[in-house]
C-alpha cells in the first residue's frame, strides 16, 4: 500500500511513531501532499488545540487530535467504525438465543469481533453502528453525550402543526419528560396513504420505545419507524441490510460529540 505520491505508508512513521504532518493529512486523504501544505499555511489545521503552519512538523497520528478548517480527522487506529441499515425484524443483539436474525448475520464475514452501539427495537429499522472500539461504543450509548438521533415516523391519523408545536414543547410519559429537539411533518395522507402521516423528528434519548410511546401519547400510533440517522452519520442510500464504514468525517463528529 502506498500514500499518494508512491512512498510506502509503512515507512511514513520513524522510530518514535512520528509522522509529518502534511504526510498524514494526505494519507488520509485530506488531499494531495502539496494542497496540504498549503492548508496547514493558511492556517487551517490545528494539532491538540493550536494552529500549525511550520511544514515539518511531526505528530503521532495514533493520539493527535488534529483539525482541518474546523474538522476533526480520526486517529490512525486498529479499530473498526461500521454502519448497517437493520431490516426490521432483526433483533439488536449479536446473538439470540431463539434463533432469531441478529445483527451478526450481517457481519459475519468480518474477523473482528463486533458489538453494536445501543439498539433498535426489532420492529424498528435503520441506522446501527457496529464497532470493536469498547469506549467508543459506551460514550456513544451515554446520555450525558446527548447524541442526536434521527427518526422517521408513519403514523396514524392526520398530523398537523399543532402536533409539532406539542412535540417541541416536550412531552411527559410515564418515565419522565421527553425533549425533541426538531421535529417537522414529511407529509399527510393522500389516496390510498389517507388518515397516515410522515412525521420526522430528532432527539437524543434512548429510552425503550420513546419514539413509539412518545408519538402514541400524542395520539399517533406508529406503523412504521426508521432510524435514518445518528449525530453526523446519515443513512442515505445505504440499502436494507447493507453495511459499510463510517467515513473520516463522520467518525471525527462523533468522536467530538462522545469527547473522545
Amino acid at each position: 500500500m502506498s500514500d499518494r505520491d508512491g512512498s510506502p505508508i509503512s515507512g511514513a512513521c520513524s522510530n518514535d511513531g512520528l509522522v509529518r504532518l502534511q504526510k498524514h493529512l494526505a494519507q488520509s486523504g485530506v488531499a494531495s501532499r502539496r494542497k496540504c501544505e498549503e492548508v496547514m499555511l493558511d492556517g487551517l489545521v490545528e494539532v491538540d488545540g493550536e494552529i500549525v503552519t511550520r511544514l515539518g512538523t511531526k505528530v503521532d497520528p495514533a493520539t493527535a487530535v488534529i483539525r482541518v478548517g474546523g474538522k476533526r480527522l480520526p486517529p490512525i487506529s486498529p479499530n473498526v467504525y461500521l454502519v448497517l441499515n437493520k431490516p426490521r425484524g432483526v433483533v439488536s443483539t449479536m446473538s439470540d438465543p431463539e434463533g432469531r436474525p441478529t445483527l451478526t448475520d450481517f457481519v459475519s464475514d468480518r474477523p473482528e469481533r463486533l458489538f453494536h452501539v445501543g439498539r433498535l427495537d426489532t420492529d424498528t429499522s435503520g441506522l446501527i453502528l457496529l464497532t470493536n472500539d469498547g469506549e467508543f461504543a459506551h460514550r456513544m450509548a451515554h446520555p450525558s453525550y446527548e447524541v442526536h438521533k434521527t427518526y422517521v415516523a408513519e403514523v396514524q391519523g392526520e398530523a398537523t402543526r399543532e402536533t409539532v408545536d406539542q412535540l417541541l414543547a416536550g412531552v411527559t410519559l410515564e418515565d419522565g419528560p421527553v425533549t425533541v429537539l426538531r421535529a417537522r411533518i414529511v407529509s399527510t395522507g393522500q389516496g390510498n396513504a389517507k388518515g397516515r402521516s410522515i412525521v420526522e423528528l430528532v432527539i437524543h434519548e434512548g429510552r425503550n420505545r420513546i419514539v413509539r410511546r412518545l408519538l402514541d401519547h400524542l395520539g399517533h400510533p406508529v406503523r412504521k419507524l426508521t432510524r435514518i440517522a445518528i449525530g453526523p452519520v446519515e443513512l442515505r442510500q445505504l440499502k436494507d441490510g447493507s453495511v459499510r464504514e463510517l467515513t473520516y468525517e463522520e467518525l471525527g463528529g462523533l468522536l467530538d460529540s462522545a469527547s473522545l
